[in-house]
């Protein structure tokens, strides 16, 4: 039976994740190099780039512009990964592009070159998609670090972006922030303006950055710089003030919780500002908001279930999908539960992949909760259950073995609902979300 494109796609799996540029070199050039015809903004960092990808794109897309994104990994299909205009490649698209960009592989090979790599072929694919489609712009999140990421092979982005420094991938970027900073630094252009949003504590990384921006001549945007404040909260998200070169936006309203993402949306409003004020985009300033507000990301602390109020509000019992996959991710995810279901009594449901810094992850979810069920994703990398359990029990939690994510799923709505918990929170790797997800939303 002829293998869809996906299958096909998957079959470069067996070729691991090689970071370095000379194969996707060899194959852009084969295809016709179509990144280099693509007006690209480039958006790397440990967390948040996806957030802030995703408010990029709504509020170009709110103010007319067709928008492609590429982002990776995927929740729960695998056309998530490269969309335009707000709508997932077709099945048929990416067969087409997925014959083109193999037809070329093959070429690479016969010529006696190395393969790509799975997030190679996927890359190519992409570009090749956006510009078939002609698009206005095109947001790139970059898959892992960034100096050797396949998303660099673009020459001159209009932007580059750096959401965040911290530990995660240790093994491939370095074991400090600053060698990790100095992978991120790696999509820095000559003459590309940069935007950077790395906290102030983080003055190891920040250096870093901000040395590859002066070698090579490119204007630093400091989002930490810019005045953001009087932020009301609720579950329904988050209103802010800032002000950015002069300025202002006030009552700025995203729907994403947490106030990590207040950071994420003004590293996008910096961005879009930058933009404006190069008469790269034209901006409408109620189009713009209703962008923000709009964006959202599937997992990224997000309300699956919950009671309607009186007046339309969000009220608990709540069901809750966060992919808090790293310490820092870890961290967030505390801080959001601390701010927006304080006093709130919690299930967490969590999987973890075990090449992950299990420690740091758990700290955070046994700082805020004292009930967990453990279970796996679906990874030959998973932690097993029992295992991850024993951890969780090691730092003073109570905790259930329920290895499958189905049964997880159901003992813990049987608990919140015989039990009284306010929120089950479903978290840890990505790779368990999507299966999560599908499973609340057919029903159950």
């Amino acid at each position: 039976m002829e293998k869809t494109a996906i299958e096909k796609i998957q079959g470069f799996e067996r070729f691991g994740s090689v970071l370095g540029l000379e194969r996707m070199k060899v194959l852009m050039e084969l295809l016709g190099n179509p990144q280099d015809d693509l007006k690209c903004l480039h958006v790397a960092g440990t967390n948040g780039k996806g957030s802030v990808c995703r408010f990029l794109c709504e509020a170009l897309r709110a103010n007319g512009y067709k928008v492609g994104l590429f982002s990776s990994p995927f929740i729960e299909v695998f056309n998530e990964r490269i969309e335009f205009d707000g709508t997932y490649i077709s099945d048929s698209d990416l067969a087409s592009c997925t014959e083109r960009v193999l037809k070329q592989v093959d070429v690479m090979l016969e010529r006696g070159f190395d393969s790509p790599t799975e997030f190679e072929v996927v890359t190519a694919i992409a570009f090749l998609y956006f510009k078939e489609k002609a698009a206005d712009f095109v947001i790139l999140e970059v898959g892992l670090g960034g100096r050797g990421d396949s998303t660099n092979i673009i020459k001159a982005p209009l932007l580059s972006i750096i959401t965040s420094i911290s530990y995660d991938h240790t093994d491939r970027l370095g074991k400090t922030l600053a060698e990790i900073a100095g992978e991120k630094a790696g999509i820095i252009k000559a003459g590309v303006p940069v935007v950077m949003n790395v906290k102030t504590d983080n003055r190891e990384a920040e250096k870093v950055i901000a040395r590859k921006a002066y070698e090579v001549g490119s204007v630093l945007h400091n989002v930490t710089k810019f005045r953001c404040g009087n932020e009301r909260t609720d579950m329904d998200g988050t209103t802010f003030d800032a002000m950015i070169y002069g300025t202002s936006y006030a009552d700025v309203d995203i729907s994403m919780l947490g106030s990590h993402q207040v950071q994420n949306a003004m590293t996008a409003l910096t961005a879009l500002e930058l933009l404006r004020k190069d008469n790269i985009i034209k901006v409408n300033r109620e189009n713009l908001y209703a962008g923000i507000r709009n964006a959202r990301v599937i997992g990224r602390f997000e309300l699956m279930r919950w009671t309607e109020g009186e007046y339309g509000e969000k009220k608990p019992p709540y069901v809750i999908l966060d992919g808090a996959h790293n310490e820092a991710g870890g961290k967030a995810f505390a801080d959001t539960v601390t701010s927006r279901l304080p006093g709130k009594r919690l299930l967490i449901v969590c999987g973890i992949l075990a090449d992950k810094d299990i420690d740091g992850i758990l700290d955070n979810f046994t700082d805020v909760c004292d009930e967990f069920i453990a279970t796996e994703p679906d990874s030959e990398r998973k932690m097993p259950a029992e295992q991850l359990c024993d951890i969780i029990r090691g730092k003073g939690a109570h905790c259930t073995v329920c290895a499958d994510p189905e049964q997880a799923v159901a003992l813990a709505l049987d608990k919140q609902t015989n039990e009284g918990y306010d929120a089950v929170v479903f978290t840890g790797s990505l790779y368990l979300l999507g299966k999560i997800r599908g499973i609340l939303r057919d029903g159950q």
